[in-house]
């Protein structure tokens, strides 16, 4: 399972009832942030989530309201007696942007590692976690993030019986170890049956619609995609913005066949996106616009 926090849901500025928008996933012990603006450790803490935890950080593009608040981030992060390094992940020129914001905050007792995706799609892969990295459509370089948890297929006890396998191997090859015994190797592939699905959340922000956010978003369990416009007039400044109105997004989640959408990054002048809601559900009828702080679980199917 994957737990799944939106931090915040503003964009351009925080508000005293709005944070900036950023998503905080926790799989299996470990924590995965998007985005990191002002504030964003306010909200974990808010929360109780685990600073500790965070053992990479997404990021989509470098606009403020999303990447000012990690010098205090780590920080906080080195007074949590964290000594695992710590991966940052984004569009070319990460390293030079977090070095300038970090100039206070240096001398943390953990490595950072960086990783700066091309102009292109790209994959990392995470023990367990596949996370595939988009270009979307936006004033300067930015990415969407899809996150999939994987699920392998069931363990064939009798199989494993079979191939003479000890028990005390068997929870290894079921978590994808290969394990050598009496001279031979043997592979999570002998006694795995085929991958089931995984769980899927597909995360897109500061973008005009495209079509690859359509592609890559296709059947998750949750799409998060901004909204930055409620009103349909407002379309033409979403035009100009580079940015998505909440039917377009709405669009996009019926186009792309996901179970469930969550509208965020809301432009400071939209102070009730909630009357807007019924509106958007005749476009896609599993539409939410999540509060701060909006938390959910999502399990495998079976």
């Amino acid at each position: 399972m994957i737990d799944i926090c939106l931090l915040g849901t503003g964009g351009t500025m925080p508000l005293p009832e709005r944070a900036l928008t950023s998503l905080y996933l926790r799989y299996n012990g470990h924590g995965l942030l998007i985005d990191c603006g002002e504030g964003t450790q306010v909200q974990i803490r808010k929360k109780k989530l685990s600073l500790h935890d965070i053992d990479v950080i997404l990021f989509t593009h470098y606009h403020a309201d999303h990447i000012t608040g990690l010098p205090g981030l780590l920080l906080s992060m080195s007074k949590s007696d964290r000594t695992a390094p710590v991966t940052l992940a984004g569009p070319a020129g990460l390293r030079s942007v977090v070095r300038s914001l970090c100039v206070v905050a240096r001398e943390m007792p953990f490595d950072i590692e960086f990783i700066e995706f091309g102009d292109s799609c790209s994959r990392l892969d995470l023990p367990g976690l596949k996370i595939d990295a988009f270009p979307v459509l936006h004033s300067v370089t930015c990415f969407g993030y899809s996150v999939s948890l994987e699920r392998p297929g069931k363990f064939d006890p009798k199989r494993a019986t079979e191939l003479g396998i000890p028990k005390n191997l068997w929870n290894k090859l079921q978590n994808g170890s290969s394990e050598e015994y009496n001279g031979k190797v043997y592979y999570p592939s002998d006694v795995l049956g085929e991958s089931r699905k995984g769980i899927k959340i597909t995360y897109c922000t500061d973008t005009r619609p495209t079509d690859t956010m359509a592609e890559y978003a296709r059947k998750s369990d949750l799409f998060i995609c901004e909204g930055m416009y409620a009103e349909p007039e407002m379309l033409p400044k979403a035009k100009e913005k580079l940015h998505c109105t909440f039917n377009e997004a709405a669009e996009l989640a019926r186009e792309a066949d996901v179970s469930r959408l969550w509208l965020t990054h809301f432009s400071p002048s939209l102070r009730d996106p909630e009357q807007y809601l019924d509106y958007v559900k005749t476009v896609f009828n599993n539409t939410i616009i999540p509060e701060d702080l909006e938390f959910l679980t999502l399990g495998f199917a079976d």
